[in-house]
């Protein structure tokens, strides 16, 4: 039995932090489109630029474009949009990087501004584990 608040504390930061990620290849096991999603997420300027069809515009591309670009305008991630859309952009801006969701909850406080509820580790854990429309899964530990 746990003999304080302390003994908590230490056994939860014991453990690994879950990273999470946009997993690429579960829109083509999903028959999904990552390029029609990421391409609602370009500025006027960049979607100019990445003209074409699926198959003309590598997603390097795509993504090299929103992280250096469309990211830096400030209606980028707004409090406007659900949390997920908020998430999915986040990952986009930061090109793809894992992240656990402390850090995608101080991040999106920051971006979204306002109300900091929705971006709550028990909202954000809640939205991620359920997602079944922007890709979003956890980053898979290989073992040393």
């Amino acid at each position: 039995m746990l003999s304080s608040f302390q003994d908590i504390e230490d056994i939860s930061s014991d453990q690994p932090r879950q990273r999470w990620f946009i997993d690429l290849e579960w829109y083509q096991h999903n028959n999904r489109s990552f390029f029609f999603l990421a391409k609602s997420c370009l500025c006027p300027k960049c979607r100019e630029l990445v003209k074409g069809d699926e198959g003309a515009v590598p997603v390097a591309n795509v993504l090299k474009a929103i992280k250096n670009c469309c990211s830096k305008c400030p209606d980028f991630i707004t409090s406007r949009q659900p949390v997920l859309d908020s998430i999915f952009r986040l990952f986009l801006a930061n090109g793809n990087q894992p992240l656990d969701i402390e850090e995608m909850s101080n991040q999106l406080s920051e971006r979204r501004g306002a109300n900091a509820y929705p971006t709550s580790y028990e909202v954000l854990s809640r939205l991620l584990k359920n997602d079944h429309y922007y890709g979003l899964r956890q980053v898979q530990e290989t073992g040393g």
